[in-house]
């Protein structure tokens, strides 16, 4: 039987599918690493990993391994949580999924103040889509999760903060000027909610898409060609600091003329809130959004 160090080599060679970055993860040296891959494939009796010039690859036989193996891992790292939350000390990883406009925008403070609180915990921090944030909730990758828009979670759910949307251009100061304009509307990838929200808001105001659109993998990128006067876009206050110079921001209203906000929660298993580092992180986020709320 192999040791759970072993395992661990085995996962970090999975994960980067190349020897290299494979031995630099493990803080070996490649000939190290590989003369003790092979010692491994000779306990297993098989081939596990098959090398090419584009890297490693796996056996059949290596793919039913590395499935065995992360269930270990994942069961020792549950077993290693369990024992820890007998003690009073907050340490243990904390395992995160994280809208990437949060994480990018709003995260950051949380996680600094939590690391200087908590030094001993640790962090594994994972951004995406919302949906994609979902999922790593339901496949117990993850403890909690951070997700944009009203989230289809049958878990603990805690409302975090909304923030308002808002038409954002370096020329145009009301909606009515779109009309006239030949610059082009700038969007970011996102979510298919979040998408419909913008194409409603846009239907019921204009009943005409766009003359021009130019569609950005990233929501900072979509930012910054909009301050550079590149064209117009529709961009959460999140994503606003409030020191932009020579910007004009016009909030969405919706059919009642009340503003267009999205919704921020905090997600996850009720077995999850039961660990110290999420209870601390939890109470953490409390005291950051109150806070903000008193500045």
């Amino acid at each position: 039987m192999a040791s759970l160090s072993e395992f661990h080599l085995l996962s970090v060679l999975a994960q980067e599918m190349n020897m290299r970055k494979a031995a630099e993860r493990l803080f070996v040296s490649q000939p190290a690493l590989s003369q003790r891959l092979q010692n491994i494939e000779k306990d297993w009796g098989c081939k596990l990993f098959v090398r090419s010039q584009k890297g490693l690859s796996l056996t059949p036989a290596g793919e039913i391994v590395i499935q065995f193996v992360n269930e270990v891992i994942t069961g020792e790292e549950k077993v290693k949580e369990s024992i820890q939350a007998l003690d009073s000390e907050v340490y243990g990883t904390l395992k995160i999924a994280v809208a990437s406009i949060v994480g990018q925008n709003w995260l950051p403070q949380v996680l600094k103040k939590f690391v200087t609180r908590y030094p001993q915990a640790k962090i594994s921090l994972i951004t995406g889509w919302s949906s994609e944030i979902l999922k790593s909730l339901y496949d117990d990758q993850v403890h909690i999760g951070i997700i944009r828009g009203t989230p289809d979670w049958k878990g603990v759910k805690v409302p975090l903060f909304k923030d308002s949307l808002y038409l954002v251009d370096t020329e145009i100061e009301k909606p009515e000027q779109i009309l006239e304009t030949d610059r082009p509307f700038i969007q970011f990838k996102s979510d298919s909610n979040y998408y419909q929200e913008i194409q409603d808001w846009w239907l019921r105001k204009f009943k005409t898409p766009p003359k021009r659109t130019i569609v950005v993998d990233q929501i900072e990128t979509c930012k910054q060609m909009t301050f550079n006067g590149i064209g117009y876009a529709i961009l959460p206050a999140i994503t606003l600091n409030g020191m932009e110079e020579n910007i004009f921001k016009i909030p969405l209203l919706d059919e009642d003329d009340l503003p267009i906000k999205r919704d921020t929660w905090l997600l996850g298993y009720e077995s999850a809130f039961q660990l110290k580092q999420v209870q601390a992180f939890v109470e953490l986020i409390k005291e950051h959004i109150e806070e903000e709320r008193q500045k």
